[in-house]
């Protein structure tokens, strides 16, 4: 079951360089239905309860463009329930990862 989640109110910023997604061999992951390459983006999710770090999947021929401590926007953010092994977590994917743009208008006004 994938989970669209409602990031309304929620500030990311990029934790770490983006990462090639790889298997325990190193080699990059690729999406099983369009063997797009696949990055992993670490984020600090920050809302008024408090902050997480999660890693987000994104499938992209190339990396989404981000950089350390920059403001984000994922774009279709899911969470992803996992089981294997006896072990259990969530898997984070998005389609993309955007840097946000903040509003000129009120860096433009004028002090008289």
């Amino acid at each position: 079951m994938k989970l669209l989640i409602d990031t309304a109110g929620v500030q990311f910023t990029v934790g770490r360089e983006v990462q090639p997604k790889t298997d325990q061999n190193g080699v990059q992951r690729v999406e099983r239905n369009t063997n797009v390459p696949m990055w992993s983006v670490q984020l600090v999710a920050v809302d008024d309860g408090g902050a997480e770090v999660i890693n987000v999947t994104v499938a992209s021929t190339q990396p989404p463009k981000v950089t350390v401590g920059s403001l984000v926007i994922p774009t279709e953010l899911q969470a992803i329930p996992w089981a294997q092994n006896g072990r259990n977590g969530v898997a984070y994917r998005a389609t993309d990862i955007k840097p946000h743009t903040a509003s000129k208008s009120s860096s433009t006004a004028s002090a008289s």
